[in-house]
């Protein structure tokens, strides 16, 4: 029996395996009396890259592991581009004509887009791989490279999916800010200690859901802190008094016999 392997297209690569080793997904598979089809999704990839030579040789080489590549020469095409299509990962070159990379990133990201980015770029100094990072890239390779560790960063990617990852975290009227290490209510900044701050990032990460104690603890304290101890309550307690009470609202619900939770909206009067 003939087993035909082709995109969602109706496209077949050149071997049945590309597909699969780049990572795409059988979406569906029919068989008659004489052959199996399998229809795989591919991995759909944007390069966002002005150096046409570079873009040339990574689109070429991903294509031939079997990915659908796109490319972009500048960040304002990508902008639109990323929009329209649901790419699996997006290679994102820093130093691009007009927006740079981490322009384009954080634009992305206020529009929604959560596609995950590598950057790709000559600048390795760890401020700019701080920055890139915090401006909501998922990773940062820098040149010269080699194509393999490139493609095995993007297969990682694309296994991780679009789930949303904000660089600011925001519930309601509360926006949470973890790289600057600040929080605000309704625009109103609000002064936080590290526990107190770390406290309200593992709630605004997890909203309307109930988080155990040892939920809690295990976010902002170490293992010297046992299970048993009270000092999740006090702290929850602090919190309060920081981020409802001078708002006249309530935000963090007690869950009786189980833990705390925030409330999905951020808190009402």
């Amino acid at each position: 029996m003939q087993v035909v392997v082709q995109d969602e297209f109706g496209r077949s690569p050149e071997t049945d395996a590309e597909p699969l080793a780049a990572g795409g997904r059988i979406t569906r598979i029919s068989w008659s009396s004489h052959e199996v089809r399998v229809i795989v999704r591919l991995v759909r990839l944007l390069i966002v890259e002005d150096d046409i030579k570079m873009a040339a040789l990574v689109r070429r080489g991903l294509i031939e592991e079997g990915a659908a590549v796109d490319v972009a020469r500048t960040g304002e095409d990508a902008l639109w581009m990323a929009e329209s299509t649901p790419y699996d990962a997006v290679v994102l070159d820093v130093m691009l004509p007009g927006i740079d990379g981490f322009e384009t990133c954080r634009r992305l990201r206020e529009d929604g887009v959560w596609s995950p980015v590598l950057l790709l770029t000559a600048r390795d100094s760890v401020e700019d791989r701080v920055a890139g990072l915090d401006g909501g890239a998922d990773d940062y390779l820098t040149k010269p490279f080699s194509f393999a560790e490139l493609s095995a960063r993007l297969r990682a990617l694309a296994r991780r999916g679009k789930r949303e990852r904000p660089a600011v975290l925001e519930v309601g009227g509360l926006r949470l800010d973890p790289a600057t290490h600040q929080a605000w209510r309704d625009g109103r900044a609000i002064e936080l200690s590290t526990k107190e701050f770390a406290l309200l990032e593992a709630f605004m990460r997890r909203p309307g859901e109930v988080l155990t104690r040892l939920d809690l603890l295990e976010h902002a304290w170490d293992f010297g802190y046992e299970n048993r101890s009270n000092v999740v309550d006090v702290y929850v307690r602090y919190l309060r008094e920081k981020i409802d009470r001078p708002f006249g609202v309530k935000s963090i619900e007690t869950v009786r016999g189980v833990g705390y939770r925030l409330r999905a909206d951020g808190g009402s009067s």
